[in-house]
Protein backbone atom coordinates (compact mmCIF):
# COMPACT_ATOMS: atom_id res chain seq x y z
CA UNK A 1 0.00 0.00 0.00
CA UNK A 2 1.31 3.15 -0.89
CA UNK A 3 0.44 6.21 1.67
CA UNK A 4 0.85 9.98 0.41
CA UNK A 5 0.82 12.91 3.13
CA UNK A 6 1.68 16.78 3.11
CA UNK A 7 5.51 17.21 4.21
CA UNK A 8 6.07 20.37 5.85
CA UNK A 9 8.69 22.39 5.04
CA UNK A 10 9.67 24.93 2.58
CA UNK A 11 11.88 24.66 -0.46
CA UNK A 12 15.54 25.24 -0.28
CA UNK A 13 15.50 26.84 -3.93
CA UNK A 14 15.89 30.30 -3.97
CA UNK A 15 16.78 30.76 -0.26
CA UNK A 16 20.58 31.45 1.26
CA UNK A 17 21.30 28.58 2.97
CA UNK A 18 22.82 29.18 6.65
CA UNK A 19 26.01 26.77 7.85
CA UNK A 20 22.61 24.57 9.74
CA UNK A 21 20.71 24.33 6.65
CA UNK A 22 23.57 23.16 4.65
CA UNK A 23 24.45 20.59 7.13
CA UNK A 24 21.15 19.15 7.28
CA UNK A 25 20.84 19.19 3.30
CA UNK A 26 23.91 17.00 3.29
CA UNK A 27 22.85 14.96 6.53
CA UNK A 28 19.33 14.42 4.14
CA UNK A 29 21.06 13.47 0.91
CA UNK A 30 23.85 11.08 3.07
CA UNK A 31 20.35 9.82 4.55
CA UNK A 32 18.96 8.72 1.60
CA UNK A 33 22.00 7.10 -0.48
CA UNK A 34 22.20 5.18 2.68
CA UNK A 35 18.64 4.02 3.13
CA UNK A 36 18.12 0.80 1.10
CA UNK A 37 20.27 -1.98 2.64
CA UNK A 38 22.90 -3.46 0.56
CA UNK A 39 20.65 -6.78 -0.27
CA UNK A 40 17.79 -5.24 -1.19
CA UNK A 41 19.73 -2.32 -3.28
CA UNK A 42 21.21 -5.02 -5.46
CA UNK A 43 17.93 -5.41 -7.10
CA UNK A 44 17.17 -1.68 -7.41
CA UNK A 45 17.09 -0.70 -11.09
CA UNK A 46 19.33 2.09 -12.31
CA UNK A 47 18.00 4.99 -11.90
CA UNK A 48 16.95 7.29 -15.12
CA UNK A 49 19.17 9.90 -16.21
CA UNK A 50 22.70 8.37 -15.63
CA UNK A 51 26.15 8.52 -17.04
CA UNK A 52 25.65 6.90 -20.69
CA UNK A 53 21.99 7.69 -21.07
CA UNK A 54 23.00 11.85 -20.94
CA UNK A 55 25.91 11.28 -22.95
CA UNK A 56 23.58 10.31 -25.45
CA UNK A 57 21.13 12.84 -25.15
CA UNK A 58 24.45 15.37 -25.63
CA UNK A 59 24.87 13.82 -28.91
CA UNK A 60 21.15 14.25 -30.29
CA UNK A 61 20.74 17.82 -28.96
CA UNK A 62 24.26 18.90 -30.28
CA UNK A 63 23.26 19.72 -33.70
CA UNK A 64 20.28 21.36 -32.70
CA UNK A 65 21.44 23.33 -29.65
CA UNK A 66 25.21 24.47 -31.06
CA UNK A 67 23.36 26.20 -34.24
CA UNK A 68 21.36 28.16 -31.74
CA UNK A 69 24.41 29.52 -29.81
CA UNK A 70 27.41 31.76 -30.31
CA UNK A 71 30.05 33.85 -28.45
CA UNK A 72 31.40 32.37 -25.01
CA UNK A 73 28.27 29.89 -24.71
CA UNK A 74 29.39 28.25 -28.23
CA UNK A 75 32.90 28.45 -26.93
CA UNK A 76 32.40 26.85 -23.64
CA UNK A 77 29.84 24.20 -25.39
CA UNK A 78 33.00 23.28 -27.75
CA UNK A 79 35.15 22.77 -24.66
CA UNK A 80 32.52 20.68 -22.77
CA UNK A 81 32.00 18.74 -25.96
CA UNK A 82 36.03 17.98 -26.95
CA UNK A 83 36.37 16.98 -23.34
CA UNK A 84 33.33 14.75 -22.88
CA UNK A 85 35.14 13.21 -26.30
CA UNK A 86 38.13 12.42 -24.34
CA UNK A 87 37.22 11.94 -21.21
CA UNK A 88 36.30 7.67 -22.54
CA UNK A 89 32.82 7.97 -20.15
CA UNK A 90 31.41 6.82 -22.92
CA UNK A 91 33.43 3.67 -23.18
CA UNK A 92 33.29 3.58 -19.73
CA UNK A 93 31.57 0.72 -17.76
CA UNK A 94 29.86 0.72 -14.10
CA UNK A 95 32.17 3.27 -11.92
CA UNK A 96 34.11 1.39 -9.80
CA UNK A 97 32.70 3.33 -6.85
CA UNK A 98 30.02 2.06 -4.10
CA UNK A 99 26.31 1.70 -5.45
CA UNK A 100 23.90 3.79 -3.25
CA UNK A 101 20.43 4.88 -3.71
CA UNK A 102 20.17 8.01 -5.62
CA UNK A 103 17.07 10.05 -5.69
CA UNK A 104 18.08 11.77 -8.83
CA UNK A 105 16.72 15.03 -9.40
CA UNK A 106 18.97 17.54 -7.87
CA UNK A 107 16.21 20.63 -7.44
CA UNK A 108 16.49 22.16 -4.26
CA UNK A 109 12.88 22.92 -5.05
CA UNK A 110 12.24 19.19 -3.78
CA UNK A 111 14.32 19.78 -0.21
CA UNK A 112 12.51 20.99 2.26
CA UNK A 113 13.35 22.89 5.41
CA UNK A 114 11.46 22.23 8.34
CA UNK A 115 13.39 24.13 10.85
CA UNK A 116 14.95 21.84 12.06
CA UNK A 117 15.90 19.26 9.33
CA UNK A 118 15.58 18.82 5.86
CA UNK A 119 12.93 16.43 4.24
CA UNK A 120 13.30 15.13 0.54
CA UNK A 121 10.01 15.20 -2.15
CA UNK A 122 10.11 13.80 -5.86
CA UNK A 123 11.80 10.42 -5.84
CA UNK A 124 10.69 9.86 -10.12
CA UNK A 125 13.65 9.56 -10.91
CA UNK A 126 15.12 7.40 -8.42
CA UNK A 127 16.98 4.38 -8.56
CA UNK A 128 20.80 3.00 -8.33
CA UNK A 129 23.26 5.43 -8.34
CA UNK A 130 26.47 6.51 -6.66
CA UNK A 131 27.06 9.19 -4.60
CA UNK A 132 29.50 11.46 -7.15
CA UNK A 133 26.44 11.27 -9.48
CA UNK A 134 23.88 12.71 -7.01
CA UNK A 135 26.37 15.20 -5.66
CA UNK A 136 26.87 16.13 -8.86
CA UNK A 137 23.05 16.32 -9.50
CA UNK A 138 22.52 19.00 -6.72
CA UNK A 139 25.87 21.21 -7.56
CA UNK A 140 25.36 21.27 -11.26
CA UNK A 141 21.80 22.02 -10.97
CA UNK A 142 20.21 25.34 -12.12
CA UNK A 143 18.21 25.59 -9.18
CA UNK A 144 21.82 25.96 -7.05
CA UNK A 145 22.75 28.79 -8.43
CA UNK A 146 20.61 31.12 -10.16
CA UNK A 147 19.69 32.34 -7.03
CA UNK A 148 21.77 32.91 -3.75
CA UNK A 149 24.30 30.27 -4.47
CA UNK A 150 24.88 27.04 -3.09
CA UNK A 151 28.81 27.28 -1.47
CA UNK A 152 29.13 23.84 -3.26
CA UNK A 153 32.73 23.37 -1.55
CA UNK A 154 31.45 23.91 1.71
CA UNK A 155 28.95 21.29 0.91
CA UNK A 156 30.89 18.82 -0.85
CA UNK A 157 33.48 19.02 2.16
CA UNK A 158 30.93 17.49 4.39
CA UNK A 159 31.15 14.18 2.36
CA UNK A 160 33.57 11.70 3.13
CA UNK A 161 34.21 10.31 0.01
CA UNK A 162 36.73 7.49 -1.22
CA UNK A 163 39.59 8.38 -3.34
CA UNK A 164 37.98 6.25 -6.21
CA UNK A 165 34.90 9.26 -6.10
CA UNK A 166 36.90 11.64 -5.04
CA UNK A 167 38.08 10.90 -8.65
CA UNK A 168 35.12 10.69 -10.32
CA UNK A 169 33.23 13.76 -9.17
CA UNK A 170 34.46 16.34 -10.84
CA UNK A 171 33.83 14.27 -14.12
CA UNK A 172 30.20 14.11 -13.05
CA UNK A 173 30.24 17.67 -12.29
CA UNK A 174 31.82 18.24 -15.83
CA UNK A 175 29.22 16.12 -17.15
CA UNK A 176 26.13 17.72 -15.45
CA UNK A 177 27.56 21.36 -16.03
CA UNK A 178 27.66 20.37 -20.22
CA UNK A 179 23.72 19.21 -19.95
CA UNK A 180 22.76 22.08 -18.21
CA UNK A 181 24.26 23.91 -20.79
CA UNK A 182 22.90 22.78 -23.77
CA UNK A 183 19.47 22.68 -21.90
CA UNK A 184 19.98 26.60 -21.37
CA UNK A 185 21.24 27.37 -25.27
CA UNK A 186 17.30 25.97 -26.04
CA UNK A 187 15.58 28.83 -23.47
CA UNK A 188 13.31 30.75 -25.81
CA UNK A 189 13.87 34.38 -25.52
CA UNK A 190 10.57 35.65 -26.12
CA UNK A 191 9.52 32.87 -23.37
CA UNK A 192 12.32 32.56 -21.18
CA UNK A 193 12.43 30.00 -18.19
CA UNK A 194 15.77 31.99 -17.12
CA UNK A 195 16.81 35.16 -15.98
CA UNK A 196 18.70 36.46 -18.81
CA UNK A 197 22.30 35.39 -19.23
CA UNK A 198 21.69 32.25 -17.15
CA UNK A 199 23.03 30.65 -20.54
CA UNK A 200 26.34 32.96 -20.19
CA UNK A 201 26.70 32.30 -16.58
CA UNK A 202 26.45 28.50 -17.03
CA UNK A 203 28.93 28.58 -19.78
CA UNK A 204 31.74 30.48 -17.30
CA UNK A 205 30.44 27.72 -14.89
CA UNK A 206 31.38 24.97 -16.99
CA UNK A 207 34.60 26.76 -18.02
CA UNK A 208 35.80 27.13 -14.48
CA UNK A 209 35.25 23.38 -14.38
CA UNK A 210 37.10 22.44 -17.50
CA UNK A 211 40.15 24.41 -16.41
Amino acid sequence: MVVMSRVPGEPLRGEPLGDQQLKALAAAASDLYAAVPADVLAGVPVRPGRQHQLIAQIRAWVPQARSRVSGEVGEAMDRGLDWLTRSGMERAGRPDVPMVFGPGDGNLANYLWDGTRVRVVDFEDSGLSDRPFELAEITEHVASWVGPPLDVEAFLDLFDLNDAERARLPECRRLLALVWLLLLSFDDPLHPRNPPGTAERQAARLSELLN
